[in-house]
């Protein structure tokens, strides 16, 4: 009678391998769902602390919504209105005679008994844009009467991406610098206003001035290299016209 090897049974490495699988994926899943009751559990837990901190969340977004509406919008409108009357002043001052400016950039910066001027919508509506602005005009306007002291205090005040008005503003305090003999810091301010924006009006006016006091503090390759980039850069600028001659007596300095 012959005999049979039983065969192997079917499959058996790769039954194997699934029952590997199995217990690996009830692992993974059994991991899961452990995880999953300690979140529970802290959630339950820390439920009182996560509503309130939700519940602080939802508050300020609603007072930011409240006073966005409510206060800052109007406050905004009130003081850009408020401006009127000293920018008025202002632009008439700029092109008054010299005997006459001065009071008139008085009557800008402190207003009237009807009208306020600069400073206090600059006091009162600080917060705003207009307000901020405010600082601007009456930095300029004590700059105008040689009041460097009050000028620089609203000018470092003052805030802005505006293209002309932020270089502006910091090269004005290089001007005044310039005019108290405080080059040092007058070259500083002249390089911030150069760097602060690039453009064809204020970039090359206020690296002139920088190669100038560079040259005045004997810094003479800082000034090659601003009388250079208006050279190169800004050919077409008023500052480029005579631009060679600068150059020459930097370079010949060194």
């Amino acid at each position: 009678m012959a005999t049979y090897k039983k065969n192997p049974r079917k499959g058996g490495k790769s039954s194997q391998k699934n029952i590997e699988e199995n217990s690996t994926t009830a692992e993974v899943f059994n991991s899961l769902d452990s995880s999953a009751s300690r979140s529970e559990q802290w959630v339950s837990k820390n439920q009182t602390t996560l509503l309130g901190i939700i519940g602080v969340v939802v508050l300020s977004l609603l007072i930011y919504m409240a006073y966005s509406g409510y206060i800052k919008e109007p406050k905004e409108k009130i003081a850009a209105n408020l401006m009127s009357f000293p920018r008025l002043q202002f632009n008439e001052a700029i092109n008054a005679e010299t005997k006459s400016r001065d009071s008139i950039l008085k009557l800008a910066i402190n207003g009237n008994q009807e009208k306020v001027g600069f400073l206090s919508i600059s006091k009162n509506y600080g917060s705003t844009s207009a307000g901020n602005l405010a600082n601007y005009y009456a930095g300029i306007s004590y700059q105008k009467m040689n009041n460097y002291e009050k000028a620089l205090e609203h000018l470092k005040k003052f805030s802005s991406n505006d293209e002309l008005l932020e270089p502006i503003a910091k090269g004005a305090m290089g001007d005044i610098y310039a005019d108290q003999n405080k080059l040092e810091k007058a070259l500083k301010f002249y390089k911030k206003a150069a760097k602060s924006r690039d453009n064809n009006l204020t970039t090359p006016l206020f690296l002139f001035k920088a190669g100038n006091i560079s040259v005045s503090l004997k810094k003479y390759k800082e000034a090659v290299s601003y009388f250079e980039r208006i050279k190169n850069q800004y050919p077409d600028a008023e500052e480029a016209t005579d631009i060679d001659s600068y150059l020459n007596i930097a370079k010949f300095s060194i």
